[in-house]
């Protein structure tokens, strides 16, 4: 027997305000035709007074322990993803942690951006394998467009806001069998050679500002279809699983394109590929919880599946985790 961290549940929330592409295009030169031949997306929600990150995340978390059935005092680490934090410290985490009232435990914040999701639910694993922690509270949650340049027409329509998190609790399992549940494997990279080609202009130790997204699309097209193909191979090559084995995709959210890119490279069917991007948009570190919330909530994910998480994100970040629900 050997220790795994197991998902018990999964949670979302998104801000009140859904705004469709026909609005935007009355808040910057775009059109509904433009951004859905080129993304894919058709809405996205955006955060209004009292709408922060710390409340998107404390409510995704809710309805992950309640679909769990966990109480939160037994929540022992609690690690969130996101480049939109509240401040610049104390870590949101602790905030989430003190809202849900499990004061005392682990709680920090990761920053790998569109793959902090990745990086957050690989970190809970390892500390949950080596006992560190029992039961976790995974979580993506960002306010992007607080972030955003709202001139900038190629940046501003293709993000939103949102949280998604997962309960993972450590359960001893037969490695032996390969039906057992939870994380079989991670893997995580990071090239800092990229950092111009998507990033945000500012930060407390350069300019004292927050800064604005910038992106150059095209060359981060090119590299998240190779980076994410290479590495969804290595994560299936660690496991001994092969492509038609695996039940669901659950993406990062950026780009229709990338997403249908990225199947074709592996040949994996396109009905096999969890896709939200349409009506979350891209919403960063939250984008991967999200999607797997609302598969888990209709009924397209069920236990026992095999199901492959991916994601790549700016500097750049990536990985892919693949999980027995």
């Amino acid at each position: 027997m050997t220790v795994r961290s197991i998902i018990r549940g999964s949670g979302s929330a998104l801000p009140q305000r859904c705004v469709t592409n026909a609005e935007m295009a009355t808040m910057v030169d775009t059109t509904d035709e433009w951004i859905v031949e080129r993304t894919g997306i058709r809405q996205r929600y955006l955060a209004g007074e009292g709408e922060t990150t710390s409340t998107l995340a404390t409510a995704a978390a809710r309805r992950a322990l309640e679909a769990a059935g966990v109480e939160a005092t037994k929540v022992d680490l609690i690690v969130l993803a996101t480049a939109t934090p509240d401040q610049t410290f104390p870590a949101t985490a602790t905030i989430v942690q003190h809202n849900l009232g499990c004061n005392g435990g682990i709680a920090f914040d990761v920053a790998a951006v569109c793959s902090g999701f990745l990086y957050a639910m690989a970190t809970a694993d390892s500390m949950i394998r080596t006992g560190m922690a029992k039961c976790a509270l995974v979580i993506g949650a960002e306010t992007f467009s607080k972030i955003l340049d709202w001139e900038d027409r190629t940046t501003c329509v293709l993000f939103g806001d949102g949280a998604g998190a997962i309960v993972l609790e450590a359960q001893d399992v037969d490695e032996s069998d390969p039906d057992s549940p939870g994380v079989l494997a991670s893997r995580l990279h990071a090239d800092g050679a990229h950092n111009e080609l998507l990033y945000v202009d500012g930060g407390p130790s350069t300019t004292g500002t927050v800064g604005k997204v910038r992106m150059k699309g095209r060359e981060v097209f090119r590299h998240a279809v190779t980076n994410l193909a290479n590495v969804l191979r290595e994560v299936l090559e660690t496991t001994g699983h092969d492509a038609g084995e695996i039940d669901w995709v659950v993406p990062h959210q950026a780009n229709f394109r990338i997403l249908d890119a990225t199947a074709r490279k592996l040949d994996l069917p396109a009905e096999k590929v969890v896709v939200t991007v349409d009506q979350h948009a891209n919403t960063s570190a939250a984008s991967v919880p999200l999607a797997f919330d609302v598969a888990m909530r209709d009924g397209r994910i069920k236990q026992g599946d095999l199901v492959m998480f991916e994601a790549m994100g700016g500097g750049f970040t990536w990985g892919a985790s693949l999980v027995r629900i």
